[in-house]
Parts: C-alpha cells; sequence; structure tokens
C-alpha cells in the first residue's frame, strides 16, 4: 500500500494507526513496511522521489562489481548470437506517469 505522512510535530504524525515506521533490530536503523513517496503522495515503487537526490556516499547497487564474484570473460559469439534474439523497442511514457514524475519529453 502507498504511504504518505505530514508531520505537524518532530515525531508526530497526523493519523497514529497508519503509523508503520518502527525501530529496525540493527542499531540506528528504521524500518517501513510499504512504499515511500518524497515530494509525491502516490509512490508506486518501494521509494519514489521526484526531484534531486543528493547522496554523500556510495550508492550500491546490484550491478556495482563491489556486489560480484567469481567475475569471467564470456564466449562473445555466442552473446552476440543471443543478443540478435533479443526484442528492442521504443516506448513513450504514458502521460499521468510522465506528470507525476516530472518528465516533461515522454
Amino acid at each position: 500500500h502507498n504511504f504518505f505522512f505530514q508531520a505537524s510535530n518532530p515525531g508526530q504524525f497526523e493519523n497514529d494507526s497508519d503509523v508503520l515506521w518502527q525501530r529496525g533490530h540493527v542499531p540506528e536503523t528504521t524500518v517501513y513496511h510499504g512504499r515511500v513517496g518524497i515530494n509525491t503522495d502516490a509512490p508506486d515503487e518501494a521509494l519514489v522521489v521526484c526531484g534531486n537526490a543528493k547522496v554523500m556516499g556510495r550508492v550500491m547497487h546490484p550491478s556495482d562489481s563491489r556486489a560480484k564474484q567469481n567475475i569471467r570473460e564470456v564466449d562473445t559469439n555466442e552473446q552476440l548470437r543471443r543478443i540478435k534474439e533479443m526484442r528492442l523497442v521504443e516506448y513513450d511514457y504514458k502521460p499521468e506517469f510522465a506528470s507525476v514524475m516530472g518528465i516533461k519529453d515522454t
């Protein structure tokens, strides 16, 4: 389900029954089970940020080589054959998605 909150006082929410934030099992962590939106009240993913995000540390992604092991070369002829079988598409974003995400060129 979607989650949007507005705090009138630090640490207090308008509707206490909707508060799903809780302390994590690891020290100094907070957990929320649901979707979080920043500058949007209709997040469609676990975290949706409409605007710029500043990261003062590393962002770890599953494609990051620091998260992998046993990296090895592959047979390029076999991979080219597989690429030729891929379905390639062009698309336009749906107007309702583009407007929520602030995308001008759909």
